[in-house]
């Protein structure tokens, strides 16, 4: 009886991991959308994202609100022709899902191009969205950035 039933608990509980995030694609979609967006410092894009009721905490320990986020996209200058300019991606996306309430954990990257040579900076970033009205946006944020390998203690 186990050869029989093994199988089925295995197969149920691949099943049930698939289903934990039925709208991943959506989010996953959401997200690289974002990222795009912010690599262009497209303020739509980041009023799209963010929820109204939105808590985010960056990496320098700054709490801050959508307000507050879109107040300082639409304060900042347009890019200049030739200016530095950084492009963000996630890696290591995982999703988990509770009905309309869904939770993202990602590897930030960011690349500058500086003379010729890429700088990157890694940040671990987790955020709890709702879906309103047929649409995910982010309630919660939190950014950790990720030392350089040189700055990393030693144990």
């Amino acid at each position: 009886m186990s050869r029989v039933l093994f199988p089925a608990i295995l197969a149920l509980a691949f099943s049930l991991h698939a289903q934990t995030a039925p709208d991943a694609a959506d989010l996953t979609k959401l997200l690289k959308d974002f990222l795009a967006g912010a690599s262009r410092n497209d303020a739509a894009m980041h009023d799209r994202f963010w929820a109204d009721d939105l808590i985010y905490t960056s990496s320098a320990g700054r709490r801050m609100g959508k307000a507050d986020i879109m107040r300082d996209e639409r304060s900042a200058d347009p890019p200049k022709a030739g200016a530095l300019a950084t492009v963000y991606s996630a890696e290591d996306i995982r999703i988990q899902q509770y009905g309309d309430t869904a939770i993202i954990a990602f590897r930030l990257s960011g690349t500058t191009e500086r003379a010729g040579t890429a700088e990157i900076n890694n940040y671990l970033n987790t955020g709890t969205f709702l879906k309103r009205n047929g649409k995910w946006q982010a309630v919660s944020w939190q950014s950790t950035k990720i030392p350089s390998l040189e700055n990393r203690q030693r144990p």
